[in-house]
């Protein structure tokens, strides 16, 4: 089969395609013919070595592919081939075929595309545990997104409209207003203001009455953070999801005490590894919300999976439009 395979963390071109023997399912595992995968912020961390979880090399990155299943493994039950299935996979999902363990598969419903699946992939779930799990959404909390045209936090604005929350969706400038008014969000919060750390406050009051937001999702940290925290509601849950403006944080903790906060964080890999009964219902949900009409897959702009190397290019540069969706050569039509 064909795989990008990495054999030394660095440059993204350092991750070639090249011809590899067909996976074999072990026990408890299932062979998945990979039908799309998206491509992910991450695996250019992975690609670099920089990200925490790191397999030996060579390997091929990619996480969560959808595909069909095609050979099953001893003691494997629920699951035959033809199924249509989204994996967990952590890596190897940048390739034609995956052996997977069983337990981490999970049968698409019938109107949901691969392409659709996998575009939702990560996203969906990273917004679903940082919103529902960390924040303990409820119905008629206000939920503050920051990086709300990202991929999670257009995922966390469907999913807190679907479950009975307002929505303050941050963008950084008035022109991407319209994108997140149209995913559902209530009001929007303006992160291009001149004095961002009492200005994004001061929009958080006047949409909530002064009482700010009962839940913040906060992909972004940087200076973005240090305003945000000001905005959090007594007895508010702060949730720490990435640093894609690039600074780490800190915090002092006096503030967390007189506002009887909450700081959290998420990091939705260790779910897959060390809740898997969490993470069950997290799909189950995405799933159920999807068949009901409440969730829409973001669109996705479908490349093969030879180009792998210019997808990830513009996922690094942040020139990427919507979510990018490989496509095997070998993948059904």
């Amino acid at each position: 089969m064909q795989a990008a395979i990495l054999r030394e963390f660095g440059a993204i071109d350092q991750l070639r395609m090249e011809t590899v023997d067909d996976p074999v399912p072990q026990a408890g595992q299932v062979v998945v013919d990979i039908q799309a995968i998206a491509a992910n912020f991450v695996d250019t961390l992975v690609v670099a070595g920089k990200y925490q979880f790191l397999p030996p090399r060579p390997f091929s990155p990619g996480k969560l592919p959808t595909g069909i299943v095609s050979a099953i493994g001893a003691g494997v039950t629920g699951l035959r081939p033809g199924d249509r299935v989204l994996t967990l996979a952590e890596h190897g999902g940048y390739a034609e075929k995956i052996a997977v363990a069983a337990t981490g598969c999970f049968r698409l419903p019938d109107g949901l595309s691969f392409i659709d699946a996998a575009a939702m992939s990560l996203g969906f779930d990273t917004a679903w545990f940082a919103l529902c799990e960390r924040g303990r959404a409820k119905p008629g909390d206000t939920a503050l997104i920051l990086g709300a045209t990202g991929a999670v936090g257009m995922a966390a604005i469907q999913l807190a409209k679907a479950y009975g929350l307002r929505v303050l969706a941050a963008v950084s400038s008035p022109a991407k207003a319209d994108t997140v008014l149209r995913a559902g969000a209530d009001a929007v919060i303006d992160l291009s203001v001149a004095d961002l750390r009492d200005g994004l406050r001061a929009q958080v009051h006047a949409a909530t009455g002064g009482a700010g937001a009962d839940i913040v999702l906060d992909p972004l940290g940087g200076d973005i953070f240090d305003a945000a925290i000001r905005a959090v509601a007594w007895r508010g849950r702060y949730v720490v999801i990435g640093f894609a403006a690039g600074r780490i944080p800190t915090l002092k903790v006096n503030y967390v005490m007189l506002k009887n906060m909450e700081v959290s964080g998420v990091q939705v890999s260790d779910y897959r590894k060390k809740a898997p009964d969490e993470m069950r219902h997290c799909i189950q949900e995405i799933f159920r919300l999807y068949e009901a009409g409440q969730l829409a897959a973001p669109r996705a702009t479908v490349m093969p999976l030879a180009q792998v190397q210019d997808a990830l290019r513009q996922l690094e540069a942040r020139t990427a439009q919507g979510r990018l969706v490989l496509v095997p050569a070998s993948a059904a039509h």
